[in-house]
């Protein structure tokens, strides 16, 4: 199957980018099946990621008719690009896979602190891009908007659960969701509860994000999440609202993962809802296994994200996810009349 690839920039005009000088900018990735006549070929550049050749801006191949979608959310810090061997790998499965970069949270451009300590925003990216699939005209015509499904690594985790129902009720990074949550920072801002009370004095659009912490996500087009190693976020989850999501849940995460240890997230998030499945991956599997296979320019720049223990095979992990995520999707479809 030729795999076709797109990439872009949309913007939510309904929210302000964290300069306050304009909508807020949503990068995006997109895979999905193209014409069989598209030549692929590998994307230029220098990447920190291994990444499998694609036909740019090649038709869809729309002999298929209809296709279901799946959303990706990365992990903190990290980027579209980062679920690449996910999104690539469930569009050879026919499936379009559209992968957001989260504003001020993404390796794309400079680190924001409000882009970390308001997680809650990247679910908004994730329904906008859904509610915006005009860009795409030749693609959306062929898309299932009645059954979406979303997937997420990490903090992406988090953003997932938001839009299938839950819904927070205290910061994991400041006052009584810090103490709960063992006073969670970010490798790219490890004094970030210190410096939240400033930015609650000097900017407003900070002070309007943090108002909507609590507020309801919930969109009900998306019908599954496939959650990847969620993270200590997820604790900041008020369990009345996750006793009341009826979606399809699957969650998995590796048994060294020292990050969002299993026992004290995934798990705890597992025993709250209703309709959830856990997978611990064995043996020795941390937490950055869900980042795609590196270039030798990720190696040598990060190898703490790209360094698996002994015998641990990244690719075959991955191609196996793939797989059981495919089926795991189809499994939740519905027959809709479309």
């Amino acid at each position: 199957m030729v795999i076709g690839f797109r990439e872009g920039v949309s913007f939510d005009r309904h929210r302000s980018n964290w300069d306050g000088t304009g909508p807020r900018p949503i990068s995006w990735c997109m895979w999905y099946p193209a014409v069989t006549s598209a030549v692929e070929s590998e994307l230029s550049g220098a990447s920190w990621f291994v990444t499998s050749p694609v036909a740019h801006g090649a038709p869809l191949n729309n002999r298929a008719g209809c296709y279901n979608l799946v959303l990706l959310s990365h992990g903190t810090g990290g980027s579209a690009a980062a679920m690449e061997w996910l999104g690539h790998g469930l569009a050879r499965r026919g499936f379009v896979a559209l992968a957001v970069s989260h504003h001020g949270n993404s390796a794309i451009e400079r680190y924001r602190l409000e882009g970390f300590a308001c997680l809650w925003e990247r679910a908004r990216d994730l329904t906008c891009m859904l509610d915006s699939l005009h860009w795409i005209a030749d693609i959306a015509s062929h898309i299932n908007t009645r059954q979406v499904f979303v997937a997420g690594f990490s903090a992406g985790a988090y953003a997932a659960m938001l839009l299938l129902g839950a819904q927070t009720s205290s910061s994991p990074f400041y006052g009584l969701g810090a103490a709960r949550c063992g006073m969670l920072n970010s490798r790219q801002f490890p004094d970030i509860a210190t410096r939240i009370p400033r930015l609650f004095l000097e900017s407003a659009v900070f002070r309007e994000s943090w108002k909507r912490m609590s507020a309801s996500y919930l969109d009900t087009r998306f019908t599954a999440g496939l959650l990847l190693a969620p993270g200590p976020s997820v604790l900041g989850f008020a369990a009345d609202s996750l006793a009341e999501i009826r979606a399809a849940v699957r969650i998995v995460v590796g048994d060294g993962d020292k990050v969002a240890p299993a026992s004290e997230c995934s798990d705890w998030l597992h025993h709250r809802l209703r309709n959830s499945m856990l997978e611990i991956l064995r043996p020795n599997v941390g937490h950055y296994i869900f980042l795609p296979k590196p270039s030798r320019l990720g190696l040598r720049s990060t190898p703490e994200y790209f360094t698996d223990v002994d015998k641990i095979r990244r690719s075959s992990i991955h191609a196996r996810l793939v797989e059981t995520s495919a089926a795991f999707f189809h499994s939740t479809m519905r027959n809709d009349r479309l």
